[in-house]
């Protein structure tokens, strides 16, 4: 079987993290659109494949999935066009929507964000994101000792999170804890030790509920320095207790059982951005892999949109002052009257 992957953006994202790793393989046709055509021309001439003028000739080529590796600002615009003209499945890069930009996501990226998956589900288009921290080896290790372990359910957790990690860490929250019942949330100054991110965004301390009664603090911001971990997250379960760091930090374990304290290390040959890339390979494999297969994505987009929903509840808790329910308030079930006509 034959997968015809399009590329729908040619920028840096999709020239270094996807299109070196789909061009090694052998049942890949590659297509790719992009607003300047000279770039997706470039890209063509380095890695082989066909070049669209506009997103109907994307939807005439009847590719088997489409990626969306826009800015985040353009994603929703690209996505409902792309849903219109009928293409099956879509793969967005992450954040699902943003419209000003992943540091200053807003109610109505929510909206927006449930708005397109509406319109998917009704026109039947299989929809995923990539959320590649998922796909960390640090990750996957705590996953299985969960498991292994039989660690139990989460009772609590703390994340401390550059905002470069935000929407990411976020989706781990939901990926080890499930999904939040409540949040209430603070706002403090803009603060910014990694100049060269160029993100001016307050500091965000939230505090939050899970629907499993697990309770955890969220704190957001851009004041770690980048050479510093720039996330840690702190899981305790019935059974023990989990704490990562960073996109190649070490994993540790306080086991119940055992009563150990045990680290789990990356071998030092490896650095940070080689996990990044690593990860990337991995995400986009293991959806190939279920395009194969005719299996559903490995993650679909709906946690792009659980990821925007606990943004737009921070967003309303600062602006409110007050707790915020989020599933009553920003509830995820999808509304197909409203799609079918949007």
């Amino acid at each position: 079987m034959q997968l015809k992957i399009a590329i729908v953006a040619t920028g840096k994202v999709a020239r270094d993290n996807y299109i070196p790793f789909l061009a090694t393989q052998r049942d890949v046709e590659l297509g790719y659109w992009n607003r300047t055509e000279s770039s997706a021309r470039s890209v063509a001439a380095t890695f082989g494949g066909q070049v669209f003028t506009s997103l109907q000739a994307v939807a005439a080529w009847k590719p088997t999935a489409v990626m969306v590796l826009t800015a985040e600002t353009a994603r929703y615009e690209i996505g409902m066009e792309l849903i219109r003209l009928g293409v099956p499945r879509i793969f967005f890069e992450k954040p699902l929507v943003a419209a000003a930009g992943q540091a200053h996501v807003t109610e109505e990226d929510f909206h927006a964000g449930k708005r397109m998956l509406d319109l998917a589900d009704a026109k039947g288009c299989q929809t995923a994101i990539v959320f590649n921290y998922r796909f960390f080896d640090q990750t996957i290790a705590a996953r299985n000792l969960v498991e292994s372990r039989r660690l139990g359910k989460v009772i609590n957790f703390t994340a401390l999170v550059h905002f470069a990690c935000w929407s990411h860490c976020i989706d781990l929250i939901h990926h080890f804890a499930g999904g939040v019942q409540q949040i209430t949330a603070l706002q403090g100054q803009p603060t910014r030790n990694s100049p060269e991110l160029k993100i001016d965004a307050a500091d965000v301390c939230a505090s939050l509920q899970m629907k499993n009664g697990a309770t955890g603090t969220l704190l957001g911001t851009a004041g770690m320095m980048w050479r510093q971990p720039l996330y840690e997250l702190t899981f305790t379960f019935e059974n023990g207790r989990l704490h990562l760091r960073d996109l190649d930090g070490t994993l540790e374990l306080l086991d119940g059982s055992t009563r150990l304290h045990e680290s789990h290390q990356i071998v030092r040959d490896n650095s940070r951005w080689d996990q990044y890339k690593s990860s990337f390979d991995k995400a986009v494999g293991a959806y190939l892999t279920t395009l194969r297969n005719g299996t559903p994505p490995p993650i679909p987009a709906i946690e792009g949109l659980r990821e925007l929903q606990v943004e737009a509840a921070i967003k309303r808790s600062i602006a409110q002052g007050r707790p915020v329910m989020v599933q009553d308030e920003f509830p995820l079930e999808q509304n197909k009257t409203h799609a079918e006509t949007a």
